[in-house]
């Protein structure tokens, strides 16, 4: 319950962000590869902040 009002991380959004481009990118592939290709460009893009993000934070 208390779980709702508590702001999300920058590192929480950009997961969000790229758990849905790899959903649209798979389900491109499908239909449209080329599309497909370019959903998994940005998906990685943003795994590439995500890793840059976690290492900002890193303690030592």
């Amino acid at each position: 319950m208390f779980g709702l009002f508590k702001k999300k991380t920058a590192a929480e959004k950009l997961q969000e962000q790229y758990q849905k481009l790899l959903k649209e990118a798979h389900s491109l592939s499908h239909s449209n590869r080329k599309a497909a290709d370019a959903k998994m460009a940005e998906a990685e893009e943003v795994m590439n902040q995500i890793v840059a993000l976690s290492q900002q934070n890193k303690p030592y």
